[in-house]
């Protein structure tokens, strides 16, 4: 796959700079490995997202922490980076191509020129860390004239764990080889050209050598890594209107959010008071409490309620401001119910989020991923700030992890644990 070659992007920034990792004894000297081993994160997590060709995307590379801010003006392409990071987190999860990029073509670079064989495409990547420390993951994508994987590269600590390449354009499948470290150094065989080889390999691969079991710890890793995200841009519009009781599980959206507090109001109180709180510092006049209620068919005739019937399966959520004042969320500006869904979701997890956890690891070694697109959009400048407060105290924790796109970050200056990254791009 070629394409021609475009100006490269200014580098993303980032504020602040990651300190490097060095002893106190001794700055410029790097920690012993026994130090590293004791620093290496017990949950795995994304730290960087390579965009080495994507999009508008060239050569991008972008640190992220437990909450990142992704900044920069109209165009820069903070949505792109987000769109890139959750086709990554589906493939990880064992989807296709075609069901984690919806529209391929947009993800090839403007001014990409097709190769003798029309071909084109796009590169990314990420970097995961965790038990097995930093293990990096690329991946090269042919988008036209059909969408296929044609190389794939794992690696950690300098060593190739797995490689792919699309030997014959004729077969739907890539030749792949994996580290092996036994009587047979590299073991190779055929994968599918339409997921992901680091997705499959705990079928493929035995993990009887040491080698291989390096291979399967670090695959687990990236996917464990990638895998539980919730991508969440609340719409107001429809979360003003009442719906139907269901799954409690809360859509991307947030459509559904009266019937999410259905479900969590009693499961957790603790929780649910420290929502209350959060939302209190999010709204204008006195909350006390946030609920669901039952729609009603009340018809009013002669200043009574006739016919106060519930109608079936319908709720809608409140404010309850006290003194038997309770607001209807359809009268809220978009401000304040966008404020409210995100920080329900700060406050809830994979058993409440419409997310694919992965079953067979243990939820206290999972985090799940938000992914945030117009995290101030219809904000204020206190909401946002009491907000991304918020995201960093729940990040804090570890079992929660916060990418969120911005328009800018200047409200988050001073704010601890948040990493601000700063897209450059300027269209050639």
């Amino acid at each position: 796959m070629t394409a021609s070659p475009l100006s490269p992007a200014p580098p993303a920034s980032v504020t602040p700079p990651p300190p490097p990792l060095t002893s106190p004894s001794s700055p410029s000297q790097p920690v012993c490995d026994e130090r590293r081993a004791e620093a290496r994160p017990e949950r795995p997590g994304v730290t960087e997202l390579r965009l080495s060709a994507f999009a508008g995307h060239r050569g991008a590379v972008l640190p992220l922490g437990p909450l990142t801010l992704l900044t920069g003006r109209s165009g820069s392409g903070k949505s792109t980076a987000l769109r890139a990071y959750e086709a990554l987190a589906r493939l990880g999860g064992g989807a296709r191509l075609g069901e984690a990029f919806r529209d391929p073509a947009g993800c090839v670079p403007e001014r990409a020129r097709p190769d003798a064989q029309r071909r084109r495409g796009f590169r990314i990547g990420c970097t995961t860390d965790g038990p097995e420390g930093p293990v990096r993951l690329d991946v090269a994508i042919q988008a036209e004239p059909e969408l296929r994987i044609v190389g794939e590269r794992l690696t950690a600590g300098g060593l190739t764990l797995l490689q792919t390449a699309l030997v014959d354009p004729s077969r739907p499948v890539v030749q792949a080889s994996w580290h092996t470290a036994g009587s047979t150094p590299v073991t190779r065989g055929p994968l599918p050209d339409d997921r992901l080889g680091t997705a499959l390999l705990p079928l493929r691969v035995a993990g009887r050598t040491d080698g291989q079991r390096r291979v399967l710890a670090a695959a687990e890793q990236t996917v464990v890594a990638l895998r539980s995200v919730f991508a969440c841009d609340p719409r107001p519009g429809r979360m003003r209107e009442a719906v139907p009781l269901g799954s409690g599980r809360l859509l991307r959206g947030c459509d559904n959010l009266a019937d999410v507090l259905w479900r969590t109001r009693t499961e957790c109180g603790r929780r649910h008071a420290q929502l209350v709180a959060a939302v209190r510092d999010g709204c204008a006049g006195p909350v006390v409490d946030l609920l669901a209620e039952p729609l009603r068919d009340g018809l009013v005739r002669d200043g009574l309620v006739r016919n106060n019937r519930v109608r079936d399966g319908l709720v809608r959520a409140v404010l309850d401001r006290g003194d038997g004042v309770r607001t209807a969320l359809g009268l809220l500006g978009d401000g304040e119910l966008r404020y409210l869904a995100l920080a329900l979701v700060l406050f809830t997890g994979p058993g409440v989020l419409e997310v694919d956890p992965v079953a067979e690891v243990p939820a206290a070694l999972q985090t799940l991923t938000v992914l945030a697109d117009g995290f101030d959009r219809s904000l204020d400048p206190r909401q946002a700030l009491e907000l991304v407060r918020l995201a960093a105290r729940m990040c804090e924790r570890g079992h929660i992890r916060l990418v969120g796109a911005v328009s800018d970050a200047s409200w988050a200056a001073g704010v601890p644990g948040v990493t601000v990254v700063h897209l450059n791009r300027e269209r050639s």
